[in-house]
C-alpha cells in the first residue's frame, strides 16, 4: 500500500502503521500544505441540504461559494481584510423577503471584520486536527487514488455513538486526506479534497462588477 501504510524499522524490516499513526500523518501532512479545494455536501436527516466548494491558501486569502438545494447561493471571495460577496437573486429573497425580479450579478465590497458566524461566509482557514480512535476500514479509492478508510466514532454524552466519520487517506504519494464522509443521526456530510498545492489565481472582481462599497479605503 506504498509509505502511507508501511514503513521500515530501524532494522531494516518493514512494519504496518496503526490506523491512528495513519490518522495522525495525514493530519500533519494536510496541514503543510499551501492551498486546496475543498468541496462539501450536508444533507439534514429531516430535509434540506447544501454544497460549498472552498478554494483557499487556509490563511486570509480564499474563495467559496455555497449552494442551496432550496434554492440560493452565495458566493465570497476573500483577499486578506477584503471580502467581496454575491448572492443570487433567490437568497436575496428569502433573506430580504421581497421578490426581486431579475438576476443579480454584481459584487459587494465589506470588510471581512464584519463577517458574522452563520452567515455563510468563511475565514479561509480549515482544522486539520485528529480526533477519538481510529479503525481501519477498507481499501478503495477516491476519484481514482488508492485509498485506506479510518473510521473513528463520534461520540457525546456518556460515551452514547452519535454518528461515524470515515477518513479516507491517500497510500501512495503523501498520505492526503481525500475525503471525509459523516454519517449521524441528525446530518451526513461528504469532503472532499483536491488540488493540493495548486496555484491559487484568485484575484478581485473588476470594479465595474462591484456593486458598492460597504467601507472606506
Amino acid at each position: 500500500m506504498g509509505t502511507a501504510v508501511t514503513g521500515c524499522t530501524g532494522g531494516g524490516q518493514e512494519r504496518a502503521f496503526s490506523a491512528d499513526e495513519l490518522l495522525d500523518d495525514a493530519h500533519e501532512a494536510m496541514g503543510t500544505l499551501k492551498t486546496v479545494t475543498v468541496a462539501a455536501s450536508t444533507t439534514g436527516t429531516a430535509g434540506g441540504s447544501f454544497s460549498s466548494r472552498l478554494t483557499t491558501d487556509l490563511k486570509g486569502r480564499c474563495t467559496n461559494k455555497i449552494t442551496w438545494t432550496a434554492g440560493g447561493s452565495l458566493e465570497q471571495i476573500r483577499i486578506d481584510r477584503t471580502d467581496y460577496v454575491r448572492p443570487d437573486r433567490v437568497y436575496l429573497q428569502r433573506w430580504s423577503g421581497h421578490k426581486a425580479t431579475e438576476d443579480q450579478h454584481r459584487w459587494i465590497k465589506t470588510s471581512a471584520d464584519q463577517a458574522e458566524p452563520g452567515d455563510g461566509l468563511v475565514d479561509c482557514t480549515w482544522p486539520f486536527t485528529a480526533f477519538g480512535t481510529a479503525k481501519k476500514g477498507e481499501r478503495t479509492e477516491v476519484e481514482g487514488r488508492p485509498a485506506l478508510a479510518l473510521k473513528v466514532a463520534d461520540e457525546a454524552g456518556k460515551g452514547e455513538t452519535k454518528g461515524m466519520y470515515t477518513f479516507y487517506v491517500a497510500t501512495e504519494g503523501k498520505p492526503y486526506l481525500l475525503r471525509v464522509v459523516y454519517k449521524g443521526t441528525d446530518f451526513r456530510s461528504t469532503t472532499t479534497f483536491s488540488a493540493f498545492d495548486e496555484p491559487l489565481g484568485l484575484r478581485a472582481p473588476a470594479a465595474v462588477d462591484i456593486l458598492e462599497s460597504a467601507y472606506a479605503d
